[in-house]
Parts: structure tokens; sequence; C-alpha cells
């Protein structure tokens, strides 16, 4: 179920560098190889627009799949800011090399901007709050254990325990603790727009706020679409998004039940920029960016896609850029691609499941440098 699925569909907290020992392991452990790729004659000046907005990123940012070093993107960086759209193609030939890991097969998903009604003060009909992060969501004091320290909060007694989840903060736990950004008028609309991650409140006199994701409440993410095939209301394949959708509107008594088994809550912040924010903290473009799993692909990265089905109808081969993660975009050329806001998108979005060929593209020399660090 492509959607619900997506890259941000209750994304994570961008994925922290994995320990310097074990940096590399993921990726390297899956057998990154020279790829016979060629790449097509196509237009990938999209794809070339959107290196150029990641390259910052990627000279100072620590490569948690442990392929790459910041130094080693200078080059294309460089060549990247001048280089003319007309021959981008040229540019990713040129400099960079077509890498396979795990053999290169993959599956892929889609995702997009979502529009709901909403407004930024509390109206009559729009009763959702939409909230920025809690002053009290802390992440465990004193922890010692593998990883980043759990998220929750410390209570009046000085314990620490999970944050509350989504019935909880329904049922009005943030009320007094978080700020309140914006206001939703359609629970349902507003459950969605958290699996995707970011979006657009619009008010009725048309104006528009864009949301981004600022955090989650640490708690777990459950697809409602696996719920509802459990309890038999689907069968396998059956559960896309219109048709949970119409489901939860057809049985207003149990829609707020069966989204409470997904305990997790997004929380947003207001974005002043041209697109929504993927996890590298620059915009996703649409039919440019793609999510991916950071521990196999460096975020930054192009990556080229050959779909099976899917891609051929919508567009889908060809270069992408890597610049977000998703809750359930996990493993080997899992990867989730962005297709923009609007009606088309989420249509395009919602069609798009398919297996693929996944080719990553790395600095020239790349490989080379890691089988003579393994030696």
């Amino acid at each position: 179920m492509a959607l619900l699925a997506a890259c941000a569909g209750s994304p994570p907290e961008p994925v922290p560098p994995p320990a310097p020992d074990r940096a590399a392991d993921a990726a390297l452990d899956a057998g990154p190889a020279v790829s016979t790729m060629a790449l097509e004659p196509g237009d990938a000046a999209a794809a070339l627009a959107s290196f150029v907005e990641s390259c910052p990123k990627l000279l100072v940012r620590t490569d948690a799949s442990g392929l790459t070093r910041a130094e080693d993107w200078r080059a294309a960086c460089d060549a990247a800011r001048v280089w003319p759209a007309a021959t981008a193609r040229d540019f990713f030939a040129g400099y960079f090399e077509p890498v396979r890991v795990a053999q290169g097969e993959g599956f892929l998903t889609g995702y997009f901007e979502p529009q709901i009604e909403g407004v930024r003060e509390k109206a009559a009909g729009y009763d959702v709050p939409v909230y920025g992060m809690p002053a009290d969501l802390v992440r465990q004091p004193g922890y010692t254990g593998e990883g980043r320290a759990p998220l929750g909060r410390v209570t009046d007694d000085g314990r620490f325990t999970s944050y509350y989840e989504r019935s909880e903060i329904v049922a009005g736990a943030l009320d007094g603790r978080a700020p309140v950004i914006g206001w939703a008028k359609d629970p349902i609309d507003f459950f969605f727009l958290q699996i995707q991650g970011s979006g657009q409140l619009r008010a009725p006199d048309g104006s528009v706020m864009r949301i981004g994701y600022a955090g989650q409440n640490g708690r777990e993410y459950v697809a409602i679409g696996r719920v509802l095939r459990e309890r038999g209301v689907f069968q396998p394949g059956e559960a896309t998004m219109q048709g949970i959708v119409d489901w939860l509107r057809a049985h207003p008594d149990e829609a707020e039940e069966v989204m409470s088994t997904n305990k997790s809550w997004v929380f947003f912040r207001e974005l002043t920029g041209d697109g929504p924010l993927g996890a590298l903290d620059v915009p996703v473009r649409p039919h440019a960016s793609v999510a991916a799993d950071p521990r196999f692909v460096p975020l930054g990265a192009p990556v080229v896609i050959d779909a099976d089905h899917d891609g051929d109808r919508f567009g889908a081969d060809g270069i992408w850029i890597a610049q977000d993660t998703g809750g359930a975009i996990k493993g080997a050329n899992r990867l989730d691609t962005f297709w923009g806001a609007g009606e088309r998108a989420k249509e395009i979005a919602g069609g798009m499941s398919s297996e693929a060929e996944v080719t990553l593209l790395l600095p020239r020399g790349t490989l080379a440098r890691l089988g003579a660090a393994r030696r």
C-alpha cells in the first residue's frame, strides 16, 4: 500500500551515523559492486538542480552508510554549480560511477504533499490542533544503551516514561503542553497528512500555510491498512489509500479507534520556503527527490531507477536524488519517489508500487578506495 508506506509516513528523525567502527557495515556487507548500467539519454536537469541543493549538506555531513566521505563529493559539487542544465546527463556520467548494492534489486513506492482544509487561528469547524514540538518531549536522561536515547517525558516525580500516544493526544493530553501552530478541519485528512509528514493547510480565503515535520512522539508507527486487513476488512492488495479513507468515513464510530492503533504522532513547524523539507533539510522536488534508507544510500547521492511496471506509466525511470527518509523506507534499494502537491501528485503516488532495478551513483574512485580500506 504505497501511501501508507510512504516516505514521510510517520517519518523518523534523520538517522544518526552509526558508531565509527560500524559505519559502513550495512551498505558494504550488502555487497556494493560496479554496475554495468549505462545512463540512458534523457532529461536529468531536475536531478542536477536537486543535487546542487544537496551539496552544502554533502560537503559537511557524516554519511551514515559509510560509503562516502564529505571530501569525496567536492569535485562533483564544484562542477554541478556551473554545469549547464541542457547537458545534465553528461554531468552524472562524467563525475560518478554506477554501483549496485545488494544486486540492485529494489522496490518503489510514491509520496506527495497533501493539501487539506486548515487555518492558523482556531475557527468554527476547525478544531483539530496541529501541534508544534512540546517542551516536555525529551530523550532519556543518563541513557547508556546502544544508539540514541529513547524519546519520552519525565514525570512530576522524576521518572522517565514513554511519551503520550495518539489516543492520549487526541483526548487532550497536550493541552497547554505544546504550541498549536494551526487547526485542521478534518481529523482523517490530518491523520494522512501526518503519515506523509508534511503538507499544506488551505484556509477558506485561499491562503496556504505550509507545514513540515518537526519531530515525533517516539511511539511505534502502525500501518492501519495492515490492521484493517488483519480484521478482515480488506483482502491483500485491496487496502489502497482511498479505500481506507472511504472505510473510515463510512464507519465514524470505529474510525478513531482504528487510527489510534497507530500510536505515532507527528509534530510540525511552519515552512516558509518553496517546498517541503526532507531529512537532508533541503526542499524535496517533484520527480527529482526520493526517500531512501541512509544506511545504504548516502543522503544527497543520485540514484538511477529502472522500474518494472508503474515507472513506464508515470515516468519514474531516470535519475533521482536521495534527500529524505521514511518510517517504512528500510533496506537496500527501498525507495519512495516524491511527486509534489495536488490531485495529480496524489494519483501518481497512490499508484506507485513496483519492483525496480536501482543503481547508486557514487563519486568516481569510491569503490576502489573502499576496497583498499577493507583489504
